[in-house]
């Protein structure tokens, strides 16, 4: 517990004050200095053993930049909706509510930012903004829709993929499925603030062949935010960490491919899967794409790693991959 606020909360802890005045008298520094002088002293701290799956990072990753992330609490994002940026913003700074601007569109809010509060309307049914994680939002510029295509955002949960995309292009149409029919309903409050009309939604287990459900549906785009370890959000919900072993990635990636199997003969020739996950391990990353690119013929058109940890945002994966 000491330890855990000296690297925390820092000078600000008045219990580490209080229990531990020794260790108080270096809070003042950086984290990275935190992390540094518990390694010298002889606290028996391993900066490794806080997350002991490393060997699995995708390519890219800076180990103890990632690590040491996970003693800071990852930020709050909104992405507003066109047209609403002043607006939102103008309420924030009447509440003197600090946020850094991304974007015109993306601000970053500290956790725990009551927005119900400050935007009761909303639960009216007013469209302003859509929390969505910054990496998230990152991962929605490989989509790149044209006029009049055809999407099917395969594992749409509450829809966030579906609203990037739509507010990339209105003039779409657009299937979203899942196997949760809770979360579709949900999905449902969402589009209706947010205008999206032209959509079909299906409950679809699509680890298993959903032709009987498709027929002869064919897309001019598929998004596949495929189920996953979640490995790249445990700094949300660090207790994940102790819970997980590196077993269960394996169980991932063979699901990952059953899925994306089950879904790529639905995609026109020349056009793009997006495959997405909110993980950092090699095996659902990198490894996938180089087995969908192998076992069904597609075309890698760019991939990326999205280092979260770098902006107190979660991260994440992307590939673009051309049937």
């Amino acid at each position: 517990m000491v330890l855990a606020e000296f690297l925390c909360e820092g000078n600000s802890s008045l219990f580490l004050a209080h229990l531990n005045p020794e260790l108080f008298a270096h809070a003042d520094q950086p984290l990275a200095g935190r992390i540094a002088h518990l390694e010298q002293a002889d606290f028996g701290f391993v900066l490794d053993d806080v997350y002991p799956f490393t060997d699995h990072f995708s390519a890219g990753i800076d180990k103890r930049a990632f690590l040491t992330s996970l003693f800071v609490q990852p930020d709050l994002f909104i992405r507003i909706h066109p047209g609403k940026e002043s607006r939102v913003k103008k309420t924030l700074d009447l509440a003197e509510i600090k946020y850094r601007e991304i974007s015109e569109s993306t601000l970053a809010l500290p956790n725990g930012v009551k927005l119900d509060m400050l935007f009761p309307e909303i639960a009216k049914g007013t469209g302003l903004f859509e929390v969505q994680d910054l990496s998230s939002q990152h991962a929605s510029t490989f989509f790149e829709p044209h006029q009049y295509d055809y999407w099917w955002d395969s594992c749409a949960a509450s829809g966030g993929k579906s609203l990037n995309l739509f507010h990339q292009q209105k003039n779409i149409k657009l299937l979203v499925t899942d196997v949760r029919e809770n979360i579709l309903f949900n999905l449902d409050e969402r589009f209706k603030r947010a205008g999206v009309k032209d959509y079909q939604k299906k409950i679809i287990d699509l680890t298993k062949d959903p032709t009987l459900y498709l027929n002869s549906y064919m897309f001019d785009g598929i998004i596949l935010d495929a189920p996953c370890t979640g490995s790249g959000t445990w700094g949300r919900s660090p207790e994940l960490i102790s819970q997980f072993n590196s077993q269960q990635i394996l169980t991932f990636q063979g699901l990952q491919r059953s899925i994306a199997g089950n879904l790529i003969k639905f995609l026109k020739p020349g056009k793009p899967l997006i495959y997405i996950t909110c993980s950092v391990f090699k095996e659902e990353n990198e490894a996938n794409v180089e087995y969908l690119v192998k076992t069904y013929d597609l075309k890698l058109e760019k991939l990326e790693v999205i280092k979260g940890y770098e902006r107190k945002a979660d991260s994440m994966f992307v590939a673009r991959l051309i049937r």
